[in-house]
């Protein structure tokens, strides 16, 4: 099993994000994961490419969604700059290094956890966000826009966005991520957290945030 971890993990290396999105638009239906209402969408397109980083223009018609932004990632598609929900909040956070989100550190073989700084813009907010990642193997998968080969990936984040009562968003996402797009066409994502102001002997309640189903709807290539 850990050779074929190993393959996988090599394969998403390979991955150039700048090169694989150029030339498209990725549009993307999001649906609610509780009772399967689609919600609206939200749309990727390369603004610019640098020889280590790749800015993305980001516009969505939802509030699950966030507004639009700018979202920064590396060459292979991990995180410079994206939000992360916080106590149900998308809140937009630079990170100090790369977030492991498809790409796991070069001494990984199959799972990873690592933790970051993260510094909120707007507020100057720095918290500590962890993520545990972990390859469930290939499959393949249908979407809207087709059926793809896949790396299936799953994650686990914990935001650090402790707020008195309130403790850490934990985030539960599983991507599909396709190799020949250099990005996933679907993901599955929800978070929680617990308030301890209610907490009883028989424990703190959870909070369900947002559940949303993720799934690329068309590619359009680029005006010439």
């Amino acid at each position: 099993m850990r050779k074929i971890f190993t393959l996988m993990v090599a394969t998403c290396l390979c991955i150039d994000l700048a090169a694989a999105a150029d030339s498209d638009t990725y549009g993307y239906r999001i649906s609610n994961g509780y009772n399967s209402e689609v919600r609206g969408k939200i749309s990727y397109h390369v603004a610019k490419s640098e020889a280590d980083r790749v800015e993305v223009a980001v516009t969505t018609d939802t509030p699950s969604a966030g507004s639009a932004r700018t979202e920064i990632y590396t060459r292979n598609g991990n995180w410079l700059r994206h939000p992360l929900a916080s106590h149900d909040q998308l809140r937009e956070y630079e990170f100090t290094k790369p977030l492991p989100v498809y790409v796991p550190p070069a001494d990984a073989d199959g799972s990873w956890s690592v933790r970051i700084n993260a510094i909120e813009p707007a507020t100057g907010r720095r918290d500590s966000v962890r993520v545990d990642g972990k390859v469930l193997g290939n499959e393949r998968v249908t979407v809207p826009a087709g059926t793809f080969d896949t790396i299936k990936i799953k994650r686990w984040t914990y935001v650090g966005d402790w707020d008195g009562f309130l403790r850490e968003t934990r985030i539960e996402e599983t991507d599909w991520y396709a190799p020949a797009l250099g990005r996933p066409v679907k993901t599955d994502s929800k978070s929680s957290w617990q308030d301890t102001s209610r907490c009883t002997r028989g424990g703190c309640p959870w909070f369900r945030g947002d559940w949303n189903i993720i799934e690329l709807a068309e590619i359009g290539a680029a005006k010439p």
